[in-house]
């Protein structure tokens, strides 16, 4: 079955942004370090960015993550493609349908040990495995997945690092320097901008202004256009603020882009969402609960309300008990049954840890001899199907996940460029590194060797910059 909407088409043009009317509200005094409009409205110039840079201090734990960003653990891929102008379907074949043979998790490449949580430097879940190794073999006689580098059970790494010597004037002055004059040197804007930290881009936006009473971005897009430019804002904006602007465009003007909400809202940590739910608010005068109620409905309405709490547990200690009370819970809640209980299924995917929603997946799979993921297929469809599915790949391996979200924004005719410039700027400084490493397992081809073959000029070249080889 497909998904609607999937992939996205991409977000509305960035001069759409503010809302008509709300333009003098962004932000209120003393909040986020954005301007009146992002990008700007009317010249409008962004104030000072604080020294410490987005987010506050009640940040994210990361080091060297989106300035503070969580880290994320790790995903994986289905095999089969996408439906012209829908999301790939989920039959009962390889990949997310039925199992290949026997049980397992219908090909979806599993990190035997991953972190919740914490930024870059993450400490592994201990044992592997929930409760220690990682069995040598599946319910059905074997393992499915693709053996994991040993690299990646070893915490999460982004491609992008906080520059060493960091001198915010000489980086703003040499952003002048290929501004000025007749043409534009997008080498040098793509040699400081694709390395610096999120942070450090901050602090070089507020020494350009200090230094030219001049505003970075509106002279970028003055210089840019077209997918570069797009490149270049996301990689400017304070990650929370990308998040929330990314989720206000998926639910402006007619139709909504349901994939662009699941990417975020699901896989987020709590932390993050909050933060998220705080800067929708400050920046934009509107509450993200009331525009997801009014823009999905049914199940899949019930399930984002859920993941906007940032309620999940996070404890990483995993209770085997409670995962085979849960599985069995959700086999009687769907295949054990006529019909479906959806707020079974909603409570516990909305709530459990992704380390225990791992260790109930395991359970699940000895206890009915099929896989969680292949029992979703069938008991839900559409967007609703896309958001579970996305909780529990992403509990198996996140990294494989955005990997696959990667792959399918450049598969067949066409680039699907705002999903592939949103993965690549939020994961930058978080798990790309490992997203890279699972491209490469899950579809036997570089990452840079994709995004290569489907783009090109200064986009391309900033893509790779950040991307790396």
């Amino acid at each position: 079955m497909s998904y609607p909407g999937y992939p996205p088409t991409g977000y509305p043009a960035f001069p759409g942004y503010p809302p008509a009317g709300q333009e003098s509200s962004f932000p209120p005094p003393g909040q986020y370090s954005y301007p009146s409009g992002f990008p700007p409205v009317g010249g409008g110039a962004y104030p000072p960015t604080p020294s410490s840079g987005y987010p506050g201090a009640g940040g994210y734990p990361g080091a060297g993550g989106y300035p503070g960003a969580g880290g994320y653990p790790a995903p994986g891929g289905y095999p089969s493609a996408p439906q012209p102008g829908g999301a790939p379907s989920y039959p009962g074949g390889q990949g997310f349908g039925a199992p290949p043979s026997g049980a397992g998790f219908s090909g979806y490449p599993q990190a035997p040990s991953q972190s919740y949580g914490g930024g870059p430097s993450q400490v592994p879940l201990p044992g592997g495995f929930p409760g220690g190794p990682m069995p040598s073999q599946y319910p059905g006689g074997q393992s499915p997945y693709p053996s994991q580098p040993a690299s990646m059970t070893q915490g999460t790494q982004g491609t992008i690092q906080p520059a060493a010597n960091f001198d915010a004037m000489r980086d703003a002055e040499i952003l002048r320097k290929a501004m000025k004059g007749f043409g534009t040197d997008e080498q040098a804007i793509v040699d400081v901008v694709a390395n610096r930290s999120n942070d450090q881009r901050q602090k070089i936006k507020a020494a350009f202004k200090t230094m030219y009473g001049k505003d970075l971005i509106k002279d970028l897009k003055s210089e840019l256009r077209g997918n570069m430019e797009e490149l270049i804002l996301a990689l400017f904006m304070p990650p929370t603020y990308y998040d929330a602007w990314s989720l206000q465009n998926a639910m402006k003007g007619v139709g909504t882009q349901e994939r662009v909400l699941i990417e975020i809202l699901c896989t987020r940590t709590n932390q993050e969402i909050r933060e998220i739910v705080r800067c929708y608010q400050s920046e934009f005068g509107r509450d993200l609960e009331k525009d997801i109620r009014s823009d999905t409905s049914g199940h899949f309405e019930r399930l984002l309300v859920s993941m906007c709490q940032g309620n999940r547990d996070e404890n990483q200690n995993v209770n085997h008990q409670l995962a085979q009370e849960d599985a069995q819970r959700l086999y009687q809640a769907g295949e054990g049954k006529l019909g479906t209980d959806e707020s079974c299924f909603n409570m516990i995917l909305a709530t459990r840890s992704f380390p225990q929603l791992k260790a109930t997946m395991e359970a699940y799979s000895r206890m009915a001899n099929r896989d969680l993921l292949s029992s979703v297929g069938r008991e839900f469809s559409g967007s609703v199907e896309s958001g579970l599915k996305t909780i529990l790949q992403c509990a198996l391996n996140r990294p494989a996940f955005f990997a696959e979200r990667l792959y399918y924004s450049m598969k067949g005719a066409g680039t699907d460029d705002s999903t592939l410039v949103r993965i690549v700027v939020t994961r930058s400084e978080i798990d790309l590194v490992q997203i890279k490493q699972m491209f490469s397992q899950m579809y036997q081809k570089t990452l840079s060797t994709r995004i290569a073959s489907d783009t090109s000029g200064d986009y391309r070249r900033l893509l790779l910059a950040i991307v790396g080889q």
